[in-house]
């Protein structure tokens, strides 16, 4: 028990004596341990810091190769991209960032950066403290120095993950000057969702460089590396302008700004740039840069114009117009949001001046960023059916090669053609045939069936042949895959390649390839890159542009081009006060494809052409936008904005050595007689000027009053003489349908019979098969129970009362309107028609299978 009792007081006593010595050697070996604990990491970190490698991107940062430098035409910097990197960046001298924005980002993530040597003790202590009192993170501990290295250097948010962070921003600090990490950290973080660097961000938000910017815009800016997404404004600016203030309010209390100035920052609403300003033509930089368009000369269609430039231009000065570009790109933007409830998801716009190619606005899709409507796709350079657009070159073509004029009466009648694969019967847009149109009124008003019916007088190769000519390659496939319906857009071509077709006319029918590109500056062979903006060496190299050659006629290019800008005649189709009418002289044209899937709008004044797609890239039809109501508008708010660049003038007058203005009948286009009562001016050559001959669609003839017919041996106080229009058996269907005023064909039983006999067939007069066309083909539908049947249909000219149908040698009577329901039946079979007084037309073959 007494081995096992507690020691009386005397022996505690004693034993607290002897402890007394010992206690400060324990407490100075605690310390030293502690000590130890503390110094080893920061020991440990200066050892990987010593081991870890300077980023290549900051061992050598005068090989930058950094960057092509991309201004537009007149020297204004757009952007700068880093060879091989997709992100927006302009990269920017500390000198020339002005000091607001270096003092908002000190306050909002580094007030110590001065004095730290890349990490900071005091800071991590605080989140450490923070974290341990609220169970939760409270702050973060980054210095600027260890954000570069995050963004040079990205690893797992793990703790061997922030060692290595740390160790590599303990390294920077060893390597640079608190002024170069700065810069660097200044062009190197995100600012925003594909925004690099602080000057992309200042372009891209509020349209200005950096060293412009107000401390609100400053400070709004410096809040970003903290949530480039989170605090993007473009999805409310509510979080940013609230982290914005605390950051004022920061600066404020460190001293880096006065109690005035924050306050009248803190009053400032957060005002950005239009969307769509200050990106640098995205879709034309990526074009360029990957060789979609070459330096020297236009693209190619479906292929490259030259070798990519990524990488290997150290400058390059575009031919576009900043001002216009960022209007334009304002514009789509627009157009987009406001035809979004008819299934609108896409616009696309590029801006030519005539007289060189170059491309001054170049807008590839409304919004690069919008995932959903495709937008990084690029309209100006896809594939896509341009609709009625083409006509204008099939017209030109056919007034070259089969003689037509403005004043040729073409037919706007039902019509049917042969294809591979049975008939086809065009319409048109307003499900109305017109009859006898002249060519002017046809173009203008953008009537369906007289471009079919030219296309298949000319023949798709012929037609073909020309649209290569002026630049549309794409339509690359054999003629009979596209038929007569190429008249109608039946293929896919680009919308640059079919703004400069339409330049072609503007210039007078001379083709000039496309230019993007007015000077460049290419690498160093030493791999260095030259300096954009000061190239040594006169390293900065015009671009030469590509010479022109003659495609279309002038002075038949040069009635197209007046119908273009005939105002008055497309207001049949498309009303007055149209979005093609502008106050200054545009030639202009709309097109919409099959399905309503895409419509365009193309133009130009005498120096800039306009041409504009709107649709879905992924091929998605609208709610019945055609080009007048989709594009359209689009069309005359650019043409109003290239406008302000290239003030408007009018287009130069015909050479009168070549064209005359002359006077034609409404009707038939000829000269007119006594009997015309409708009259034009119209734009011809001379040579078919003098050659007009007189009209021979207007007739005078004695009609009985009492009853209309014609009058034979009639009182003279029954007779009177009326304007009657006399038309060819391929309108004559029409004609009578229309209620136009065609000549009585019977005599007047009250008046003896007509001089001559009772009339008939005039001279000369020929029948027709109308329906169905030569090699036609019909398939019978095994699904279908009742009878199959097509109706046979024949053109008459007047006075034939009674015809038929020859069909397998079997003649069949018809009278009017001359068609016949037949069955169908299958085999081969010919037809042809003939009527008493009449030549016959030629004989058809048809099957059924």
């Amino acid at each position: 028990m007494g081995a096992l009792s507690s020691p009386g007081p005397g022996r505690a006593r004693r034993w607290l004596a002897a402890a007394r010595p010992r206690l400060p050697l324990l407490l100075r070996r605690a310390a030293r341990i502690a000590l130890a604990l503390a110094v080893a990491p920061w020991l440990l970190l200066a050892v990987a810091a010593a081991l870890t490698k300077l980023p290549p991107e900051l061992a050598a940062p005068e090989e930058r190769a950094v960057s092509t430098v991309l201004l537009d035409r007149h020297g204004t910097v757009l952007r700068e991209l880093r060879a091989g990197d997709g992100a927006r960046a302009r990269w920017l001298p500390l000198a020339e960032a002005g000091d607001r924005i270096q003092r908002a980002l000190l306050a909002a993530e580094d007030r110590r950066f001065a004095v730290h040597p890349g990490v900071d003790p005091i800071a991590i202590a605080r989140a450490l403290g923070q974290l341990a009192a609220e169970r939760r993170v409270v702050s973060g501990a980054s210095t600027i120095t260890q954000q570069l290295a995050r963004a040079l250097v990205p690893r797992p948010r793990t703790v061997r993950g922030k060692l290595g962070e740390m160790a590599l921003a303990l390294r920077i600090e060893a390597s640079l000057s608190k002024r170069e990490i700065l810069e660097q950290y200044l062009n190197r973080v995100a600012f925003g969702p594909g925004l690099r660097g602080v000057e992309a961000a200042s372009r891209f938000y509020f349209d200005k460089p950096t060293a412009d910017l107000s401390l609100a815009e400053a400070a709004a800016l410096a809040s970003m590396p903290r949530g480039p997404a989170l605090y993007d404004p473009r999805r409310g600016a509510g979080p940013l302008e609230r982290r914005r203030n605390r950051v004022l309010d920061r600066m404020l209390t460190a001293g880096l700004a006065g109690e005035a100035e924050v306050a009248r920052a803190r009053a400032e609403p957060i005002a950005l740039a239009p969307k769509g300003s200050g990106l640098g033509a995205p879709h034309l930089v990526r074009a360029v840069l990957g060789g979609a368009l070459g330096p020297g000369a236009g693209p190619e269609a479906g292929g490259s114009g030259a070798a990519p430039l990524r990488g290997r231009a150290s400058s390059i000065t575009l031919t576009i117009d900043r001002g216009l570009q960022r209007e334009i790109e304002v514009l789509a933007q627009q157009t987009v949001r406001g035809l979004s409830d008819r299934d609108v998801g896409a616009a696309a716009v590029v801006v030519l001046e005539n007289a060189t190619g170059e491309i001054l606005a170049y807008v590839g899709s409304h919004d690069i960023e919008d995932a959903a409507g495709l937008g990084h796709n690029d309209g100006v350079l896809a594939l896509r059916q341009p609709g009625s657009a083409l006509k204008p070159f099939v017209y030109e073509l056919a007034m070259e090669q089969l003689g037509f004029t403005a004043a040729t009466v073409l037919p706007d009648v039902e019509l049917s053609f042969p294809t591979a694969d049975g008939s086809y019967a065009p319409r048109n847009y307003d499900g109305r045939f017109h009859g006898p149109v002249r060519l002017r009124d046809a173009l203008a008003s953008s009537y369906n069936v007289p471009a079919v019916w030219t296309a298949a007088a000319l023949g798709p190769e012929r037609v073909l042949a020309r649209l290569r000519e002026l630049g549309l390659g794409s339509l690359d496939r054999e003629p009979s895959r596209y038929g007569v319906a190429i008249a109608l857009g039946d293929g896919e071509v680009r919308l640059l390649d079919l703004a400069n077709a339409y330049a072609t006319l503007a210039r007078g029918g001379v083709y000039l390839p496309v230019r993007a590109v007015r000077a460049l500056s290419l690498a160093s062979p030493a791999g260095g890159a030259v300096s954009a903006l000061a190239p040594a060496g006169g390293a900065v190299s015009d671009v030469a542009p590509a010479g022109g050659a003659r495609v279309l006629d002038a002075a038949r290019a040069r009635v197209i081009v007046d119908i273009l800008a005939d105002d008055k005649a497309r207001i049949a189709s498309f009303g007055e006060g149209s979005a093609l009418d502008l106050p200054f002289p545009v030639a202009a044209k709309t097109g919409t494809s099959k399905g309503f899937r895409d419509n365009l709008a193309v133009g130009f004044t005498p120096d800039v052409t306009v041409a504009v797609w709107v649709g879905n890239f992924d091929g998605s039809p609208m709610g019945g936008v055609s080009g007048i109501t989709g594009a359209g508008p689009l069309f005359r708010d650019a043409m109003l904005a290239a406008a302000r660049v290239r003030p408007p003038r009018p287009f130069d007058p015909p050479d009168p050595e070549h064209l005359a203005e002359v006077e034609v009948c409404g009707l038939s286009g000829m000269k007119p007689t006594a009997v015309c009562p409708h009259r034009r001016r119209e734009l011809l050559p001379r040579a078919d000027a003098a050659a007009l001959a007189p009209c021979d669609m207007h007739e005078a003839v004695r009609v009985d009053r009492r009853n209309g017919l014609r009058a034979g041996a009639c009182p003279d106080a029954a007779v009177e003489e009326r304007v009657f229009e006399r038309y060819d058996a391929e309108l004559t269907a029409w004609a009578r349908a229309a209620g136009r005023p065609v000549a009585p064909e019977e005599a007047s039983p009250l008046c003896g019979p007509l001089p001559g006999g009772d009339g008939g067939p005039p001279a000369g007069a020929r029948v027709r098969v109308a329906y169905p066309p030569d090699g036609a083909r019909f398939i019978l539908d095994p699904s279908v129970n009742s009878q199959q049947a097509i109706r046979l249909r024949a053109d008459v000219p007047p006075g034939v009362r009674r015809a038929r149908f020859v069909l397998d040698g079997r003649p069949i009577e018809v009278g009017p309107p001359f068609s016949l329901d037949w069955p169908l039946v299958a085999g081969a079979h010919r037809l042809r028609v003939e009527a008493d007084g009449a030549s016959a037309g030629e004989e058809i073959a048809f099957s059924v299978e």
